[in-house]
């Protein structure tokens, strides 16, 4: 079933007109946009896809029949006396056809097949890993247009903060000093501007190469980076690995391993040659038919090398699965301990930091005003405000970078097992 969708899907998108491709936004990109570009023209992707048309056609070569041989053979000419010329020739005409016995071909049939189905699982892993890769290139611009925005926010507030200390300097209410920090303060944040600015670029850049495109088209990214649901279990998602591709694709795996296994068996049973035809006598004018049978002996070779070979192969597999699965476990537990911090961390700076440092800054920002609080009470509680709001965005971009990984490692989208698990309480 996996094989025959993924052969519907393969096919419509090569089939169709590459001027109804996605094609990538000059304003505003969408997450769905980005994901549906990087689908489209990934060129791992793509190359991968290659794969499993290969692997198909592979499987079709595996079920045909043996070809049969035709076999000329001409005696008796060119020697001496009587044999000299071709008077005495006698010509055979045979046509032979070797004989697969044991399944054989049934056999090498199923095992191209199971490779073709694998083929599939790989093309399905390399689908997730692109996705995961490009929602991650979408969070991190994302993640950089709000620090960028943040930036650009605390220079004017430095901005408006120098011209109140100026104002006050002008008065004579305080001293120039003063107005010397806030001028470093100032010319401070606006390196850190030009900084973010150029972060953002190189995030815009590395989405696009995503999709194959060397400069990003598109001007910002539109989605919510405070979208934040409190972690499920732990142990719901390790129940749910056998969804993803990279454990699923085992069970095929030790399937067309132990298929080799019974092909390498069959493969010990001696294939006959059947051979029938026709031969001419010149010297006495006479025809007659020729029949035979070639049976190889197994005597050395009785293909005992490749059966323990297989032998070993499942054995290794088997091994291998459980690798695979103690591998994802091991990821999935580190990105839910990340996600279950980032989560902790962001609520407390949404519910309790942020209020109360942005409180704190306003109130201080005005006792400035009527002079009841130093240029550096003023620093002091700007920083502390906008230091908490930039790492809000870093949590909340790690909360969303864990998310993805944890997408990847159960198969299955976060907020639908968040959804399912709210239906069955």
């Amino acid at each position: 079933m996996l094989s025959v969708l993924i052969y519907i899907v393969l096919s419509i998108l090569f089939l169709i007109s590459p001027s109804v491709y996605a094609e990538e936004p000059i304003v505003v990109m969408t997450l769905p946009q980005a994901q549906s570009l990087a689908l489209m023209k990934n060129p791992e992707l793509a190359a991968f896809s290659w794969e499993v048309r290969a692997r198909d056609a592979q499987a079709i070569q595996a079920g045909l029949l043996p070809n049969p041989e035709i076999n000329v053979e001409v005696e008796n000419f060119g020697g001496s006396r009587s044999f000299r010329g071709f008077n005495v020739t006698e010509t055979t005409i045979q046509l032979s056809q070797l004989i697969e016995l044991g399944g054989k071909r049934s056999k090498r049939r199923y095992v191209a097949t199971l490779e073709s189905n694998l083929a599939n699982w790989d093309y399905e892993a390399k689908r997730a890993d692109v996705l995961s890769g490009v929602t991650k290139a979408f969070i991190e611009v994302l993640a950089a247009q709000e620090r960028l925005a943040l930036t650009e926010e605390l220079v004017s507030l430095s901005e408006q903060v120098f011209n109140t200390i100026s104002a006050r300097v002008t008065a004579g209410k305080v001293s120039p000093v003063e107005e010397t920090k806030a001028g470093v303060a100032l010319a401070t944040v606006r390196i850190e501007l030009e900084r973010a600015k150029r972060q953002l670029e190189g995030a815009r850049k590395r989405l696009a190469a995503i999709w194959g495109s060397t400069f990003p088209v598109f001007e910002k990214v539109e989605g919510q980076l405070d979208l934040l649901k409190s972690p499920p279990p732990a142990e719901q998602l390790d129940a749910l690995i056998s969804q993803n591709p990279d454990i699923a694709r085992w069970a095929e795996e030790i399937e067309q391993r132990n298929a080799v296994l019974k092909l390498e068996n069959a493969k010990r049973i001696s294939d006959p040659t059947i051979s029938a035809g026709f031969r001419r006598l010149n010297e006495t004018d006479n025809n007659a038919f020729v029949l035979g049978i070639s049976i190889p002996i197994p005597l050395f070779n009785r293909n005992q090398g490749s059966v323990l070979e297989a032998q070993q192969r499942i054995a290794k597999a088997e091994e291998s699965r459980m690798s695979a699965k103690l591998q994802v476990l091991s990821a999935l537990s580190e990105a839910y301990q990340v996600l279950s911090s980032s989560y902790a961390e962001a609520a407390t700076l949404k519910d309790k930091v942020l209020p109360g440092a942005s409180s704190a800054f306003e109130a201080v920002r005005e006792g400035y005003r009527q002079g009841k609080f130093g240029y550096l009470d003023v620093l002091d509680a700007q920083r502390t405000f906008f230091e908490a709001k930039s790492r809000y965005i870093e949590s909340l971009s790690a909360y969303q970078m864990a998310v993805i990984d944890i997408n990847r490692l159960i198969g299955e989208r976060f907020d639908v097992i968040k959804n399912a698990s709210k239906e069955k309480i």
